[in-house]
């Protein structure tokens, strides 16, 4: 089994305020923040995992959350020369970081720039007033139009902005034009994605009027064509970029890379080639008890081998580019002809092509990635 390029998580838990849709680990800021404990348990955390790197380099770092703005520049740095330290970054090593529009104040661009961030992820979400008081965002229109446009000339690499679709009281013309008006910005990356309503969300509890299904489908039609006129290139289900600002560490997700996760709750998923497995793994999920802890994992667990085709298609099918058999066989440790019967069903139904280098999901395939996956579900 071949070891793929290795990614970091970060994950920071705390934000201002829990937006009704959001169920990511994330906890209201209740007190001051425990900066400084917080930065020394994640480097702990990660001098723990630091041997599972097996000697690669970090090809690229992402620090989510909750809202990772709200921690300083010099918090963001100490994490980033820890990291550096203790396992060491590859040339060109992208490092991205979550920021919301409301949350500047607490320090600037330029000093997040400063500690190494190459690639800023601005959650915008909408440009709707309306829509922004339906979300729960504690920023407004102004406060987004000013913190992209300040995001944009802080001399990042890159910059992502975040938009969300299908929002209560959204009509097919105001998701529009919130696409019309983060373009106008010309960030090099838009993540455009519809809204779900997830369990354990207050969303969920007390669920909001969205639009009909047909004005979904008009709002992703049109968005979709829109997004295409103005240059953008989709290459993964809800990400589109200009050519050459794909985001490095979701495409290392997408397939079946390696990535070490620190912070409270964060996933990692490694190769162990010396025992022929990979693990997943996951660490301590509450801020409390990860502050207090000396072993700060919750769970590792490797993938069954039956699992292990389910798992590879999961991800991979989220890039809308051809799934590389080698690849396939080079991470998962198993053969592409056991996978290419079981996706038969799907090549005959027009949902998939295949060639001897690779598969291809078809345009129509697009729409039925899980009939596919459920191709791969073990009796």
């Amino acid at each position: 089994m071949q070891l793929p390029p290795l990614s970091l998580y970060v994950h920071i838990p705390w934000c201002v305020r829990k937006c009704p849709y959001c169920d990511f680990n994330s906890h209201e800021q209740k007190a001051e923040l425990p900066e400084s404990q917080y930065v020394e348990a994640l480097l702990k955390d990660l001098a723990a995992d630091a041997a599972m790197a097996q000697g690669r380099p970090l090809e690229s770092i992402f620090i989510g959350g909750g809202t990772p703005s709200l921690f300083s520049g010099a918090a963001i740095g100490r994490i980033l020369d820890g990291a550096r330290e203790l396992i060491g970054f590859a040339d060109k090593c992208e490092i991205t970081m979550e920021a919301n529009p409301g949350t500047i104040e607490h320090d600037s661009f330029k000093a997040y720039r400063e500690a190494g961030v190459t690639r800023l992820s601005l959650g915008v979400q909408s440009f709707g007033t309306e829509q922004l008081k339906a979300l729960g965002r504690i920023h407004d229109r102004t406060q987004a139009e000013m913190a992209a446009a300040q995001a944009l000339s802080a001399g990042f690499d890159s910059v992502n902005l975040d938009l969300m679709h299908g929002l209560p009281g959204q009509t097919p013309e105001l998701a529009l034009a919130d696409i019309m008006q983060a373009a106008d910005l010309a960030p090099p990356h838009l993540s455009w994605y519809q809204l779900t309503i997830e369990p354990n969300t207050q969303f969920y509890s007390k669920p909001p009027t969205l639009p009909q299904d047909e004005a979904l489908w008009q709002i992703f039609d049109e968005g979709q064509a829109r997004m295409q006129s103005l240059g953008y290139r989709q290459y993964e289900v809800s990400a589109w970029a200009q050519p050459g600002m794909e985001c490095q560490h979701n495409l290392n997700y997408w397939k079946f890379g390696d990535y070490l996760g620190i912070g409270c709750g964060a996933h990692g998923k490694l190769t162990d080639p010396s025992g022929n497995r990979i693990l997943r793994t996951e660490k301590i999920k509450h801020p409390k008890g990860y502050l207090q802890a000396i072993d700060y994992r919750r769970d590792v667990k490797p993938i069954a081998e039956q699992e292990l085709p389910l798992e590879y298609l999961m991800n991979r099918a989220r890039l809308l580019e051809a799934i590389p058999k080698a690849e396939y066989q080079a991470y998962t440790g198993l053969s592409w002809r056991s996978l290419s019967q079981k996706l038969a069903p799907a090549a005959q139904r027009g949902l998939l092509s295949e060639n001897q280098a690779h598969w291809q999901l078809t345009d129509k395939g697009q729409l039925f990635v899980n009939e596919i996956l459920g191709l791969l579900v073990e009796d």
